[in-house]
């Protein structure tokens, strides 16, 4: 796509024209077309990265977001409707429009949305390039979503994987931990090799260190035979130890040899044992507390935690959630050969806006859960679990009572505003109306209390 490049449509000459001198002024480069025909016929010529349209032309606005949207193009579109037709702008944003603009036109604000929407078309255009050198530089196709708090990890899990640097996962319970690990094996030179995956949480205490570093004949009673640990079964592959925080610390000084030596003696063994293998781990938990605490080692954190990855909770990469939706419901709808089993509109919105504290696991589970209980072909909000259902809870209810010690009328404000914004996951002009204040106002307030979500897209409504 040519950078900054503005194609505006209006059946209106001397508004295109002072369009174009008010955009240029802002910077942009900017191309008129008097409908929505002669723009589709300049879109197979240029790829700009923005378009502002008009509603009401011969071709309309919404016949060229049609054509825009089943070509697969990655265009943001703005739209321009007169203030009586606000519902045809809805419309467009339920199409994929970005966002709307009422005439007659404030100059002043329309450069401000187009400002937001060019940061967030660029931004789109580094997570697309991103997104495809890992998927296929790397093998990381098995990971869903485009966010780029998520593209980010992925792509330091990227750089890792050429090397044997000792990795630490650091993410909440279901955020894809294991995934991120697996995608690293695959993506080493001991992709070839085996990869052991152990959840040191589930492991008895009486027997984490002889299913970790196995034992000799005769060392305990019911030992009748020599065994190889898990840690000798990843010997040219990756070790990947799951919830670490759960591991007793005599196993964690044992551990810690393996890191820093190579090797491991069996129980019962009178000699130590050669392996090569890469140690992945991850938790939930937090090991600098643990450590404070004397329950993890400090020196086994050190060595574990070479190259740190955080996985953002799914709450903060909620633009991936309608990818999730369609990708982990059709794997379901597979597994379970329900193929003809659809989720209705109320009921995607809803698990769009939904906080999701189990993560991607989570949501998993719900779509499951709801896919083989549902009775019907269409899921509806009838059949939705009941931690997922609309609060019935109103302003009279957000406090119980106020606190003797005073409180921040702005940190209320900045809280509502958010807590808006994820409820409708990051639409403006559904969390604007939601509190009853304008979209303009909204926005206003989202930069005075710094929101970063002030500069990212809207979902449709």
């Amino acid at each position: 796509m040519k950078r900054n490049h503005i194609l505006v449509v209006d059946d209106d000459s001397s508004l295109r024209r002072v369009m174009k001198m008010q955009l240029e002024e802002a910077g942009y480069q900017v191309s008129l077309a008097s409908d929505g025909g002669a723009a589709w016929m300049m879109l197979k010529d240029m790829e700009p990265q923005l378009i502002i349209t008009d509603l009401r032309m011969p071709t309309t606005g919404l016949e060229l977001l049609d054509r825009i949207g089943k070509a697969g193009m990655q265009t943001t579109v703005i739209v321009v409707t007169a203030f009586g037709t606000i519902e045809t702008a809805v419309e467009a944003m339920r199409m994929g429009a970005y966002d709307y603009v009422t005439k007659p036109l404030d100059f002043e604000a329309l450069v401000l949305v187009v400002h937001r929407a060019m940061e967030r078309q660029n931004l789109i255009e580094e997570v697309h390039s991103l997104r495809s050198a890992l998927d296929q530089r790397y093998g990381f196709k098995g990971i869903v979503g485009q966010s780029k708090g998520l593209l980010r990890v992925l792509d330091q899990a990227a750089r890792v994987a050429q090397r044997d640097a000792t990795v630490l996962i650091l993410g909440e319970t279901g955020t894809g931990k294991e995934l991120v690990a697996r995608a690293i094996h695959q993506s080493s030179r001991r992709s070839s090799g085996p990869f052991i995956a152990i959840n040191c949480g589930a492991i008895p205490a009486d027997l984490v260190e002889s299913e970790l570093f196995g034992y000799m004949r005769g060392a305990f009673t019911g030992a009748v035979t020599n065994k190889a640990g898990r840690i000798e079964s990843a010997d040219g592959g990756t070790l990947f130890l799951d919830e670490i925080g759960e591991l007793p610390l005599e196993a964690q000084v044992k551990l810690l040899r393996v890191l820093q030596e190579g090797e491991l003696t069996k129980l019962g063994a009178s000699t130590s044992t050669k392996v090569d293998v890469r140690v992945i781990a991850a938790t939930h938990r937090n090991l600098t507390a643990m450590i404070e605490d004397g329950t993890f080692r400090e020196d086994l954190y050190y060595r574990l935690a070479v190259v740190p990855l955080t996985l953002p909770p799914l709450r903060e990469r909620r633009e991936d959630i309608p990818e999730l939706i369609d990708v982990l419901f059709q794997r379901a709808k597979e597994r379970h050969d329900l193929l003809d089993v659809r989720l209705s509109s109320a009921v995607h919105q809803r698990l769009i806006s939904y906080r999701w504290p189990g993560n991607v696991r989570q949501l998993e589970n719900v779509l499951e859960r709801m896919l083989v209980l549902s009775p019907n072909d269409l899921i509806t909000l009838d059949d939705l679990p009941e931690e997922l259902l609309p609060s019935s809870s109103n302003v009279t209810g957000l406090w119980s009572d106020l606190p003797e010690g005073g409180i921040s009328l702005e940190a209320i404000e900045r809280e509502l505003i958010g807590r808006a914004l994820e409820k409708f996951a990051g639409n403006q002009t559904q969390a604007a109306r939601y509190l009853d204040i304008s979209r303009r106002t909204l926005i206003y307030r989202m930069e005075k209390h710094g929101f970063a979500s002030a500069d990212t897209a809207e979902t449709s409504p």
